[in-house]
């Protein structure tokens, strides 16, 4: 059996296949120890055969964010040892003198510099002694490092030296990251940050994979772990423990595969993806004719700067469990500290600081009853008491949780119009596909500010992140710099050969066959930055036409007669994943009143409006509902306010349409 898990910082979902059938538990997380909430997932989904496990991790953001992860030394070319702390030049904020400096993981005393060069062509130019190297593993092993990362100058270009340092400081029996296997190319601050990433991450990654798959062997007859990347595939846990910085992003990567399958399915090509947890919301932009999802280069988490493959996901600490308070000045704020599942919102029964969730309660937007299916019992009294203890300056609870609901939903359409109309998309053109826990409570309102027409609710909506990662291909990335002009392209074939076969390889060692798809960033000669684009050997010049084209599109303008170089070359190795593909059926015209179990009072534009909740498990293919209503179902719940129309298509997704002339949702 194949079961996917989605770690979350609220709850864990796990999504299997039944029959046929994709079937989801969810569960309260387990701050203190992940890995519990895991194997208390997989004893209730039972089975005594071997279980292959599918896991979206936080572990790895979560050490990122709360700078919990090992002691590195940094190893580099004598000399440079402060590149690392220096950083680049460019600032966000140019004119602010008071802009924090560069987050650097690595105190100055456990920089360490060896004396060598390489030339940028590749030539040794001065190697290190055995004595000198024998020097540096005592230097290391004084300064207490928990683990090493080695990023020599030109190591991308030559990487035997690195090897030799690496070999060197293999004796002192902790986690050694090399830039030439993580991230083999040029920009040296970049890669050096991604290795130091990777080293500051792998004691605890390794540590927690490790752990699981030794608490899951004997309970489930073996069975294996494997892991979500940033990317949008699946890696080998022993990969992943080797590898963590591919994993920053696991989760939200889950959510972007599910919600780009969903979509298709339904007949979306353009989609924005809103995913709301518990802790932040995460969004981005596909377009099924320009490839889906956007990978990028070029991340920044927690302040630190990752280039390794990532699908393009901007998140906002805004979630289900964000904190409500004031200001000094008595603005009213919310997130992004967030309850979390521990003590969690004050509905839950433990917590005592308002959230977003005990919000949406207040304001009649959630069933107490129906709640995770009745698992989770939701303590209204106990959150409109407390609450009502800290509302300020508002005359009545309702309106403090208006106030609430608000100000999260600002920093949400923020966060769309960053990878909306700040990158040049309306978003008019766009389905919203709402997601999460808490994505379909916010989405039509979100939908009306920003003016998109459509907004579509997928099934399992709470574990949309986990059926993705269910449904992922397992893939491995590999990348080189080459640095070749336009006029010597018949050069690539050879070094694509090289990465393919070792792709090959690794593939075959875990048993699997990939298709290949290769591409090559390209830039003007001379120019700082390149772009990324599918190569075919056999019309080179269509990559270049291509090149000229997508820098008009992306700068403004192009120069077909300036020469081009290609920087480096990128290969993926995709195996696809297990084959689904949900059953469909016809509409038949309805108004879902058979699914209408209650009509109770649910707060919009200030005032309170009796409305019916439908229970989606009853809800049939051609229902159409008009607002305001709402819909339950176990993962989540959906406001339609008054004057949206909802339907349900043939998949059982909710597609809503918004009416642009209609009130706004408080």
């Amino acid at each position: 059996m194949r079961v996917a898990i989605d770690t979350g910082g609220t709850f864990t979902d796990c999504v299997f296949l039944a029959d046929g059938q994709l079937l989801v538990l969810k569960l309260l997380s387990t701050p203190h120890d992940p890995s519990q909430a895991v194997l208390n997932g997989l004893k209730q989904i039972g089975g005594s055969s071997p279980i292959d496990v599918r896991h979206g991790t936080t572990v790895g953001t979560n050490t990122m964010l709360e700078r919990t992860g090992a002691r590195v030394a940094f190893v580099t070319t004598a000399g440079f040892e402060d590149t690392i702390a220096i950083g680049r030049q460019t600032r966000a904020r140019l004119y602010d003198w008071f802009a924090p400096i560069p987050v650097c993981l690595v105190p100055g005393e456990l920089r360490f510099g060896v004396p060598e060069r390489v030339s940028a062509e590749g030539e040794i130019l001065l190697e290190p002694s055995e004595e000198e190297l024998a020097n540096l593993v005592d230097k290391v092993r004084a300064s207490g490092a928990e683990s090493v990362a080695i990023s020599l100058i030109f190591g991308f270009a030559n990487p035997r030296t690195e090897q030799r340092v690496e070999a060197a400081l293999r004796d002192l029996l902790i986690p050694v990251s090399s830039s030439h296997r993580i991230l083999p190319e040029f920009r040296e601050y970049e890669r050096a940050s991604t290795t130091v990433v990777n080293a500051y991450l792998a004691p605890r990654i390794a540590s927690y994979l490790q752990t699981l798959e030794e608490r899951l062997a004997p309970q489930h007859n073996g069975g294996r772990v494997d892991v979500m990347q940033s990317s949008g595939g699946i890696l080998p846990a022993r990969v992943a423990a080797r590898e963590p910085v591919r994993t920053v992003l696991s989760g939200p990567a889950g959510g972007v595969v599910g919600a780009c399958r969903v979509a298709r399915w339904a007949g979306f090509e353009r989609i924005i993806g809103f995913d709301m947890g518990g802790t932040s919301t995460d969004v981005f932009l596909a377009d099924a004719a320009a490839g889906g999802a956007r990978l990028t280069h070029e991340s920044v988490v927690a302040g630190v700067p990752i280039s390794v493959p990532m699908l393009d996901i901007h998140t906002a600490g805004a979630g289900g469990g964000s904190i409500a308070r004031f200001d000094a000045g008595g603005m009213l704020r919310v997130g992004p500290e967030s309850a979390g599942a521990d003590p969690g919102p004050i509905c839950f029964g433990r917590g005592t600081r308002p959230t977003v969730t005990d919000a949406n309660l207040l304001l009649g937007r959630m069933d107490p009853e129906s709640f995770l299916g009745g698992a989770v019992q939701l303590d209204r009294d106990r959150a409109k008491r407390i609450t009502d203890e800290q509302k300020g300056q508002f005359a009545i609870v309702e309106e403090f949780a208006a106030g609430i609901v608000r100000v999260v939903e600002s920093a949400m359409e923020k966060a769309i119009r960053v990878i909306s109309i700040e990158r040049g998309h309306d978003p008019r053109d766009f389905v919203l596909v709402a997601f999460g826990g808490g994505g379909p409570l916010h989405a039509c309102s979100l939908a009306r500010a920003l003016r998109i027409p459509t907004v579509m609710i997928p099934a399992m909506p709470g574990a949309l992140s986990a059926v993705g990662i269910l449904l992922a291909n397992t893939v491995r990335d590999y990348s080189r710099t080459v640095m070749l002009p336009g006029n010597a392209l018949d050069k690539l074939s050879r070094h694509f050969e090289e990465l393919e076969e070792r792709g090959r390889t690794e593939f075959a060692a875990e048993g699997l066959e990939g298709t290949v798809e290769r591409s090559v960033d390209v830039r003007y000669v001379r120019q700082g930055y390149d772009l990324n684009l599918d190569w075919d050997e056999q019309s080179p010049q269509a990559a270049i036409d291509a090149f000229h084209l997508l820098h008009k599109l992306r700068y403004g303008f192009s120069d077909q007669a300036r020469p081009i170089e290609v920087v480096n070359l990128r290969l993926r190795m995709i195996a696809e994943g297990e084959p689904y593909t949900p059953m469909r059926r016809d509409p038949v015209p309805g108004n879902g009143d058979a699914a209408c179990y209650a009509k109770r009072d649910v707060f919009f534009n200030d005032r309170f409006l009796k409305s019916p909740f439908y229970s989606r498990d009853k809800l049939a293919p051609g229902d159409v509902i008009r607002g305001p209503a709402m819909i339950t179902e176990y993962t989540a719940a959906t406001v339609i306010p008054p004057g949206d129309t909802m339907r349900v298509d043939g998949f059982g997704n909710l597609v809503i349409s918004i009416d642009d002339g209609g009130e706004c949702e408080s």
